[in-house]
């Protein structure tokens, strides 16, 4: 039964090394198959870095995260667990509001055909000058017409530069977008993924930059539901609380898991773990090392996520709202979560902050949230969750290091956000690489009874 810690079996099924994003969805895509899956997830809870968590008696998430109309992967195996997205998930066109000391932004869309409503949005934005926006126009154009591909990565700050973006369009539109997408500084990240965004999010469809806000926990919305899926099927085997070991690997192949000292005999195996603990599994075996090398390499960069919670009747004047000038940086009212007066505070990227104790950093998020709407009332708790390597450092040159998701050993691959793939670490990235093994896996799996 989904949840509940057993001890492991011996079997010839597929093995999920991994309960999270990655993990579930390469799960979801071989059950579509026919193909049953047995999957160890080491925590007490699936979900990995974007799960739900017991804060002050509410149930939130880990980490606020958005989706956008573009992660097309995730929405399919939504809707292929039989869930509604318009139960779960808040679809809203494409807008954008940032709050600054000395300026703001408001940019809103039409309903017109991609990429005709980013381009009618930027020139009708309010508080950015015009030869500012017409520059992000040319640059926008300019963009498509070399397909969104750099002849050699360079950081986004140094994109901007060379296509005379102006202030104000870097400090309220620009960065905002580049620290929501890749969680790195724009001095240092890397404008080819940035591009890969911008070109899944606003070339193609209007509705693939539409912004989907979970109505529910993570937990709910995703993983937890796939282990409910796939627990209805009495072939699918789920643990939680059972931790992977060791890898047997022989003669470059793929032999089995060790688990409590014990060899689970398996010879297709899916390692959908954190970068961390997959370069602890890869780094003792030969032909993997160099795996484990890339991986240490990648580098990773913290968010931080402060749970305001003010009385019911407080509400942002929009479900996501941009800060700029302070720490705070995106607030999104729990007000769709059915959490009335509960902001959400998000930090992107390592910064001073994570010096800070938890008091300290509640009084000035408090302050800096005052600034901008002095009519509401003090909060009357913050609680802070850390993640403190919540993405891998998507820095310029970055997809060098990204390992594929199949390995020199027969049997074995690699799935998660880190691993090779156009996105950032994002949850349709994660997705992606899940379904990506199961994929590679189809016309080579072993027979089972």
């Amino acid at each position: 039964m989904a949840g509940e810690a057993a001890r492991p079996e011996m079997t010839s099924k597929v093995a999920i090394i991994g309960g999270g994003w990655a993990g579930m969805a390469a799960a979801l895509q071989l059950h579509s198959h026919r193909i049953p899956v047995s999957l160890y997830e080491a925590a007490r809870q699936y979900g990995g870095r974007a799960r739900s968590v017991s804060l002050a008696g509410q149930t939130v998430d880990n980490g606020q995260h958005l989706l956008i109309g573009a992660y097309r992967e995730t929405l399919r195996l939504i809707q292929f667990m039989g869930l509604q997205e318009e139960a779960v998930l808040l679809r809203l066109p494409l807008s954008l509001t940032v709050l600054g000391q000395h300026h703001s932004l408001r940019l809103r869309t039409p309903a017109l055909p991609a990429p005709l409503h980013l381009a009618a949005g930027l020139l009708l934005a309010r508080g950015i000058p015009l030869t500012e926006r017409l520059a992000a126009l040319r640059m926008a154009w300019q963009l498509q017409q070399i397909g969104y591909q750099l002849k050699q990565d360079i950081s986004v700050a140094a994109l901007l530069e060379q296509y005379h973006q102006g202030p104000g369009m870097r400090e309220l539109f620009w960065e905002p977008l580049c620290l929501a997408t890749l969680n790195t500084p724009m001095h240092i990240a890397s404008a080819q993924v940035f591009l890969h965004v911008l070109r899944d999010s606003f070339s193609q469809c209007r509705s693939d930059a539409q912004m989907l806000i979970p109505t529910r926990p993570l937990g709910e919305l995703f993983c937890d539901s796939a282990a409910d899926f796939l627990s209805r099927h009495p072939d699918n085997q789920l643990q939680h609380s059972q931790r992977v070991d060791a890898l047997l690997i022989e003669d470059n192949t793929l032999r089995g898991l060790v688990i409590k000292g014990e060899t689970i005999p398996c010879q297709q195996a899916i390692l959908a773990t954190s970068p961390q603990e997959a370069a602890r599994l890869l780094s003792p075996h030969p032909a993997l090392m160099p795996i484990a090398r890339m991986i240490r390499q990648l580098g990773f960069q913290p968010i931080v996520t402060a749970y305001l919670h003010y009385p019911p009747e407080v509400q942002l004047p929009e479900p996501m709202i941009g800060l700029h000038g302070g720490i705070a940086q995106w607030l999104t009212d729990r007000r769709h979560a059915a959490q009335p007066g509960l902001i959400a505070v998000t930090i992107s990227t390592e910064g001073e902050h994570m010096a800070w104790d938890t008091p300290g950093l509640c009084q000035r998020l408090e302050r800096e949230i005052a600034t901008h709407f002095p009519d509401w009332p003090a909060p009357l708790h913050c609680r802070v969750i850390r993640e403190k390597r919540a993405t891998f450092a998507c820095r310029t040159g970055c997809q060098a290091l990204r390992p594929e998701q199949s390995t020199p050993v027969k049997g074995l691959w690699l799935a998660g956000d880190y691993t090779a793939g156009d996105y950032p670490a994002t949850l349709e990235g994660a997705v992606r690489s899940g379904v990506q093994c199961a994929e590679y896996i189809l016309p080579t799996r072993v027979p089972f009874a």
